[in-house]
């Protein structure tokens, strides 16, 4: 698969919402086919730049199920590939909408150590301004519900400062 899919899965991730007046409605059904097709055709073989792809993709407020495509996908990732690149696309994780963001750290927690401590020390290594972002992300998503339950919580970012 060519680069230039890692771009065009971010251009159609910004799904059309219902409340869209402008887009017809035959290009919206073409943005959500095309971008299931890219998340479907990804092997996990793109590596960490990939994930970051795919997480940066995750825009919209309303999926309509098409970022299931995207879940499924980022699961064929090696783990070490999904923390890194979940971490490389920490900007984007702290500005996409919020259940989108939930859903990736959660994603990332239950793939396991390999992926955790990928991320983990990736953001430690980051500038102020990529961690505490991420780290008041995590926090955000420990006290609601994505990352609320034990064994999620107190994985990422660990050890705290």
């Amino acid at each position: 698969m060519s680069s230039d899919w890692k771009v065009e899965i971010v251009e159609c991730g910004d799904l059309v919402q219902d409340d869209d007046e402008i887009t017809p409605p035959s290009e919206a059904e073409r943005r959500w086919n095309r971008y299931v097709e890219l998340a479907d055709s990804v092997t996990g073989n793109e590596g960490p730049s990939g994930v970051a792809a795919i997480v940066s993709s995750l825009k919209a407020e309303e999926d309509y199920g098409a970022y299931q495509a995207a879940h499924a996908a980022l699961g064929r990732f090696p783990d070490s590939d999904l923390g890194q690149g979940v971490a490389d696309a920490a900007r984007e994780l702290t500005s996409i909408p919020q259940d989108q963001s939930g859903n990736i750290l959660l994603i990332l927690t239950h793939a396991g150590p390999a992926a955790v401590n990928a991320f983990n020390e990736a953001i430690q290594a980051a500038d102020p301004e990529v961690s505490v972002p991420v780290r008041e992300l995590v926090e955000f998503h420990e006290s609601e519900e994505w990352l609320s339950e034990g064994s999620t919580q107190n994985v990422l970012l660990i050890p705290r400062a």
